[in-house]
């Protein structure tokens, strides 16, 4: 039996597109209906529902992931060719550390929704 858990819950402004997007970093859907999406990979669990008028760019969804693997898990996602730049959505950061936070990265999807990747453990 699984542990306790909470999962992100974020606005998708197309379920096919996010589907496509977030299956370039690995995940597989194992829901979908008219109103809710979720998507898994691994452990990880992201839950969508539908929010076709979102502006990307006015978007303040967002969730935190923890993962013990933020190199390799970074190393892979990046694979998946995503741009840089701060202005750009999507996107995908490379590895900061602010003093007394774990080391982190960030991912924004193509709806603006923006996943903070610590590393657990990490300060």
């Amino acid at each position: 039996m699984p542990g306790d858990r909470i999962t992100a819950n974020l606005p998708s402004r197309d379920f096919a597109a996010t589907a496509g997007f977030y299956a370039a970093l690995g995940f597989a859907p194992t829901h979908r209906s008219d109103g809710w999406m979720i998507l898994t990979r691994g452990p990880l669990e992201v839950e969508f529902f539908p929010s076709p008028d979102l502006d990307p760019f006015a978007s303040n969804a967002s969730a935190c992931v923890r993962v013990d693997d933020l190199d390799g898990l970074l190393s892979t996602w990046a694979s998946a060719g995503l741009p840089d730049n701060p202005r750009d959505i999507p996107r995908l950061t490379g590895i900061v550390k602010h003093p007394g936070v774990p080391r982190l990265f960030a991912l924004v999807d193509l709806d603006g929704s923006l996943l903070r990747v610590l590393e657990n453990g990490g300060t």
